[in-house]
């Protein structure tokens, strides 16, 4: 490919995605002890899924916003209304009351391979004017957020630049589809920044449609990491898995006949390393599925079969 076939395809792409990209101004109201309640407001973006004005953002875009306004790149705003959202995947989706409005589509996040172009499109710096866009390529597939304790999905990684109001604005490929959503950068780094996956997106979209809220297995249990230094500090028998430090008594882990102690090994047909692998194993699961979980206790490997129930919380990544 020739370089102006190349810088034909970006523009190309560019002027198909735009139209459906918005900027998002919330305002949050926080209580001041002196000024009572002081509202703060902030700046993100999002793209538009269907043409009815359903638009999928971050949840850190609107988290404990009192109100939201979209702003579309024709001039227009709208007040939007959360109709659900998703702490763990930082995903939320908002309607706006409007109809015939361009719209994006969500592409195959399954098939991206690491080096292909990419383009980074949002409000960046809430700046006025059409969207900003940047080029990069994929950088890596399946990441964790930095800082975070708690990742339910890997992140595409890519150089392609994010700024401050990039949030919630899409991860494009060079035909225009949606293969991520923007959700952070690392500050102080040099082009890193991560997207979601856009079938993590679809899943989360389909789970509001739905049922208004995102449902997730649970197994009533709180543990740690098991390495090669934890082994040798208690003399376990595993180097890898999850030793549980609490098995909640209405939970269906103790049903199940787990207890302190143990350390989770396996669940069904994947090893479990560590207490990403197992919140990872778990998201494939559903409501109600008899899962096979492996365990060691005392240096002897068990296993028990264990019903998914519904956790009764949402699960949140903490951020530094």
């Amino acid at each position: 490919m020739t370089l102006t076939a190349l810088e034909s395809q970006v523009t190309s792409a560019v002027e198909k995605l735009s139209e459906s990209v918005v900027g998002i101004d919330s305002t949050k109201l926080t209580r001041d002890y002196r000024y009572g309640l002081v509202p703060i407001e902030g700046q993100g973006s999002g793209v538009i899924i269907d043409s009815n004005g359903t638009i999928v953002t971050n949840h850190h875009v609107i988290d404990d916003a009192a109100k939201v306004q979209v702003n579309l790149k024709d001039g227009r705003t709208f007040v939007g209304e959360v109709i659900g959202s998703d702490p763990a995947t930082d995903v939320a989706l908002v309607k706006v009351n409007a109809e015939d409005l361009p719209y994006a589509t969500l592409g195959d996040s399954e098939s991206l391979k690491v080096g292909q172009f990419a383009l980074a499109i949002g409000n960046a710096l809430g700046l006025p004017g059409a969207p900003t866009v940047s080029l990069g390529v994929i950088s890596a597939l399946g990441r964790p957020l930095p800082g975070t304790d708690f990742v339910i999905e890997g992140l595409v990684q890519t150089d392609a630049a994010i700024n401050p109001g990039n949030s919630g604005g899409p991860l494009a490929d060079l035909d225009g589809r949606v293969i991520g959503m923007n959700t952070a950068m690392i500050p102080f780094a040099q082009g890193v920044g991560f997207a979601i996956p856009s079938e993590t997106i679809k899943r989360v979209i389909e789970q509001i449609t739905k049922q208004g809220r995102v449902i997730r297995p649970w197994l009533g249990i709180s543990g740690f990491d098991v390495n090669r230094s934890v082994a040798r500090r208690y003399g376990l028998s595993v180097e890898s898995g999850v030793l549980l430090a609490e098995v909640l008594r209405d939970g269906p882990s103790y049903r199940a006949g787990l207890r302190e102690g143990d350390i989770v090994v396996g669940i069904g047909e994947s090893k479990v390393q560590d207490m990403k692998g197992l919140v990872t194993s778990l998201s494939k699961s559903t409501i109600g599925e008899e899962v096979t979980v492996g365990f060691v206790r005392t240096g002897t490997t068990y296993e028990t079969n264990l019903r998914l129930a519904e956790s009764p919380m949402p699960v949140a990544p903490r951020r530094r």
